[in-house]
């Protein structure tokens, strides 16, 4: 798996337009926290319970077009769960599996608050809020 900052994520996939860029929060974080522009959303874990999605390989499968040579950009809120879910994405024979580091939010600041030290959002890169 590569590790890729966040602004060195977004010239990736800026340049190479058969990448896609999953989003593999929860629905919650996803939809009310906010999610880079043009990232689709494929938890690897989701409430209530928080278990492992057991379709998460098949659902980025599907979404590349069963072409497991297509690049895959996994961003999550901090860029722990991404490695994980590009872990699984690995042993199911993805050979372009790219974790944005940071993730979305970042790490947690002195005051336990994400957001202020690194991140998609902290380095500017575009994102949305539905």
């Amino acid at each position: 798996m590569n590790h890729l900052t966040p602004s060195k994520a977004a010239e990736f996939l800026a340049k190479d337009p058969t990448a896609i860029f999953v989003d593999c929060r929860s629905e919650m974080e996803f939809l009310f926290v906010g999610h880079p522009v043009g990232a689709m959303m494929i938890p690897w874990n989701d409430g209530p319970e928080w278990e492992i999605n057991p379709h998460f390989v098949g659902q980025v499968k599907k979404a590349v077009g069963h072409s497991t040579q297509r690049p895959v950009v996994l961003v999550c809120r901090s860029g722990n769960r991404s490695v994980d879910a590009g872990q699984a994405l690995e042993a199911a024979g993805f050979s372009k599996v790219f974790n944005v580091l940071h993730g979305f939010e970042g790490e947690l600041d002195e005051h336990h608050q994400r957001g202020n030290i690194s991140g998609w959002r902290k380095d500017g890169l575009p994102w949305e809020q539905v």
